[in-house]
């Protein structure tokens, strides 16, 4: 089943998303997550990015077309990043549930996660590179991050506009999306 898309605006996405119950069949949830993840041609995935403030992401690096990214299909529950290190180094980021909308977002190389994969299986792991950025991207919208808060209070203000529309759901996307209810 493919969600729509919570976008810019709904509280869910500024909320830290609760911890999951060990053991919790999410098989069904997780295969809607990467089915909705590539109707939308995205590369990752949040929970409360299709309405469920809990603690799990899905990644896919294939769509980046990188030898190193085609086994990078993977699902993180309860995810805890251990350590973030290395040089920060700047990259051009977008997200699905701000879309058309890209900035540069300065980030540590290296991390080290540890979490559970879809049975249940712990791990801890090391990721750099656009691996590790892409953990700590969907990381964030499970702390209640958006990438658009790591941009200066200029940069904020030259964008108030258009994610004010994309709030109000007036913009052009190929994918479906929810669009935040009027109080």
């Amino acid at each position: 089943m493919i969600y729509p898309i919570v976008v810019y605006g709904d509280p869910v996405l500024k909320k830290k998303a609760q911890p999951i119950e060990k053991g919790t069949d999410l098989s069904e949830l997780i295969a809607d997550m990467h089915e909705t993840m590539q109707g939308a041609h995205g590369i990752g995935l949040a929970a409360p990015q299709i309405g469920k403030s809990i603690r799990l992401f899905v990644v896919d690096g294939r769509p980046m077309e990188d030898e190193d990214m085609q086994d990078f299909v993977k699902a993180f529950i309860n995810p805890e990043i251990i350590d973030e290190y290395g040089e920060e180094w700047a990259f051009e980021e977008g997200c699905l549930s701000i879309p058309n909308i890209r900035e540069d977002v300065e980030r540590p190389e290296k991390l080290k996660i540890r979490y559970f994969d879809e049975n249940w299986n712990e791990h801890e792991e090391e990721y750099d590179g656009m691996k590790a950025r892409i953990i700590q991207h969907e990381y964030d919208h499970i702390e209640g991050v958006l990438f658009t808060d790591y941009l200066t209070p200029l940069k904020k203000r030259m964008l108030k506009g258009k994610l004010q529309n994309i709030t109000k759901g007036k913009m052009k996307v190929e994918y479906r999306v929810a669009v935040p209810q009027k109080k």
